[in-house]
């Protein structure tokens, strides 16, 4: 991967509130997920509490404002008999998409796994998210497992 020099990733910090509530809830739209402020208020409680699995980076442009968000956690995988991690969501905002913003923050998400001796980095997208898949595809291998879901 090649990084763009004056996209930096940082953790996601208490100054970032308003614009990870703004990136939170643009891709709850992309996504057409019906997202309340109280929702975004649990996942913030998360990414601060040492005892949750979740946690968040963001993408700052050259002028340090946040542009783009990553949430992840570690997975156990008893199959491989290994761990590894799991990109929960990953946003940019429109009008910085092309910048590296996405590229930069996987590649932060990969470091981060790379450190922690995790065996891969996993998530999935949309069937219809063209654009992203086809930055995915430039980036990772596509698995051959379908996703499936119990709603409870």
């Amino acid at each position: 991967m090649t990084a763009n020099p004056s996209i930096r990733v940082v953790p996601l910090a208490p100054e970032h509130r308003a614009a990870w509530e703004e990136l939170f809830a643009g891709y709850a739209a992309f996504y057409k997920v019906e997202q309340t402020p109280q929702m975004r208020e649990t996942v913030w409680g998360w990414h601060f509490d040492p005892d949750h699995e979740s946690e968040a980076l963001v993408a700052l442009d050259a002028d340090g404002r946040p542009i783009g968000l990553a949430h992840f956690q570690k997975f156990s995988r008893p199959l491989g008999a290994n761990v590894a991690g799991f990109l929960n969501d990953l946003f940019v905002e429109p009008d910085s998409r092309g910048s590296g913003a996405a590229e930069a923050l996987i590649e932060a998400v990969c470091e981060i796994g790379r450190e922690r001796g995790w065996a891969a980095i996993r998530w999935l997208t949309a069937e219809d998210n063209y654009r992203g898949r086809s930055f995915y595809d430039r980036l990772a291998r596509k698995t051959p497992f379908i996703a499936y879901q119990i709603d409870l």
